[in-house]
């Protein structure tokens, strides 16, 4: 689909424990630290608060740490390290805190350790120049999952019909760059595009803005956040894309799927944000030979994908939005090839087992009906890009379900169909497969009035198809917005 940038963050929740720097007096700007755990470390949480009858505008919190315990990832402060001592400032936004107000910040930990020797100001966090003393709250470490957190805002359901539209947050890419306020009403999810691996195998994400010398119009940090809280004020979703064409993304180890859980987690919460979208494409997904069954797969990194998901989604909550932007070739493609069988790639259908074991948790799947070869449909005809009847067919697979490799024994169900978008370039400039306004509009009329249909007849009527995707909302600038004016007065939310 589409072109790939960077990411940060955050974690595999066992326990949360809660450590107070408690005041020694009255007035004073007072630090509270608490963290959420996983098994080799935490994500921890600074609160600063002005307890004061005065303004103060600027912060500085230290502490020191030892060996066996180092900061990672950190997010919402300016950060220094002397040894094992470690200095966290504020960001330009976070600095001025109003009498009796709070700000925070946060840092992933690498070992179990506590901080100890915290200042505030330079005076002592707890008062008196002691360490800070530990008290913990801790659900337990072996059978419950804490699933509170610092991230997503109140859910809350979407649209009917909605558009969903990627939008180019950390590169332009020949399009331009569109600051997240200017992002126009039309689209109900917003993709933010996107979050990178800092090696193919490593499961540590990194997010940043693009940068000035790309996008010289790009805003502030403190202002594409804000640009976020209007938007899902308005009722947007607002998710972090994992991937793109340029973001390899492979958990072939625990270790690779905890990381990936702990820096997803760190972004969601830096920014805010409604959930993650999972546009994995390229080599990242594959089956290991003998893989065979999607019911019950084997493969470390399609195993591990749906551990770290559903460990997110567990983190989260209901309203934890989970999106999925597969090409046809990992998933339709199951129809005839299933891995490696028959000499085919193994990466055939390898979303499969990723969809179908979290078809429970997952909002969206919007399947990239662009950049793809002729696919068989369940006439057993080849249907190519660009025409209706091509999304007709490709959507009709995954509301109607399919034999995997055409085993009657092994049938893809369904998914609601509520749960399926489309995907489409927004113009000929976003990718192969570009599909005029007027022949979107007939596939929709097949899928959900059964009327207007080309030579290919779904298997059923559809009339709660969710609604379009598309690469990408820069795009459909560059095009005057035909995608998202045009689409939004045919599906009316």
């Amino acid at each position: 689909m589409l072109f790939a940038r960077i990411a940060a963050v955050v974690s595999l929740v066992l326990g949360a424990v809660l450590i107070s720097f408690a005041p020694a007096q009255a007035a004073s700007v007072t630090a509270t630290f608490s963290k959420q755990t996983w098994s080799t470390g935490y994500t921890a949480t600074v609160t600063i608060k002005n307890e004061t009858s005065t303004v103060v505008t600027g912060w500085k919190v230290e502490f020191d740490y030892p060996a066996d315990t180092t900061v990672g990832a950190y997010w919402d402060s300016l950060h220094t390290k002397s040894g094992h001592h470690y200095a966290f400032t504020h960001r330009e936004y976070n600095g001025t805190i109003q009498p009796g107000a709070s700000v925070s910040f946060g840092y992933n930990a690498s070992g179990t350790s506590d901080p100890v020797n915290c200042k505030v100001n330079g005076g002592a966090c707890a008062g008196g120049g002691t360490p800070p003393t530990s008290t913990t709250t801790t659900t337990s470490t072996t059978t419950t999952t804490t699933t509170t957190s610092t991230g997503p805002p109140p859910g809350g359901s979407l649209p009917k019909r909605v558009l969903v539209g990627y939008l180019h947050a950390s590169f332009a890419n020949g399009s331009g760059y569109i600051r997240m306020k200017d992002v126009p009403d039309e689209w109900d999810v917003i993709n933010l595009s996107f979050a990178e691996p800092t090696s193919a195998t490593s499961g540590e994400l990194r997010f940043t803005q693009c940068p000035v010398a790309e996008c010289p119009n790009v805003e502030s940090e403190a202002d594409f956040i804000a640009g976020i809280r209007a938007k899902q004020q308005q009722g947007k979703k607002v998710l972090i894309s994992i991937g793109g064409a340029n973001g390899q993304v492979q958990l072939s180890t625990t270790a690779a799927r905890d990381a990936f859980v702990r820096s997803a987690s760190a972004i969601i919460d830096r920014y805010g944000l409604n959930g993650l979208d999972i546009d994995f494409e390229g080599h990242s997904l594959s089956l290991n030979a003998g893989d065979t069954d999607f019911r019950s797969p084997t493969t470390p990194v399609i195993t591990n994908l749906i551990s770290a998901l559903k460990t997110l989604k567990s983190r989260y909550g209901a309203n934890f939005v989970l999106t999925m932007a597969p090409e046809t070739f990992f998933v339709q493609i199951g129809y005839q090839h299933y891995g490696g069988s028959s000499g085919a790639d193994s990466r055939a259908g390898a979303y499969l087992p990723v969809i179908h074991a979290l078809r429970n948790d997952l909002t969206l799947l919007h399947v990239q009906h662009y950049n793809s070869g002729p696919i068989m449909g369940l006439d057993n005809q080849y249907h190519f890009m660009g025409g209706h009847d091509f999304h007709v067919s490709m959507a009709d697979m995954v509301l109607a379900g399919f034999p995997v490799r055409g085993n009657t024994s092994m049938m893809f169900p369904a998914l609601r169909q509520d749960q399926v978008a489309i995907g489409l370039p927004a113009s000929i400039n976003a990718g192969n497969g570009f599909t005029s306004v007027a022949e979107v509009h007939k596939s929709l009329d097949c899928l959900m009035k059964g009327s207007n249909c080309g030579t290919y007849k779904p298997r059923g009527v559809y009339p709660n198809l969710r609604g379009l995707m598309t690469w990408s909302v820069n795009w459909d600038k560059y095009n005057n917005f035909e995608f998202s004016k045009q689409h939004r007065a045919y599906l009316p939310r």
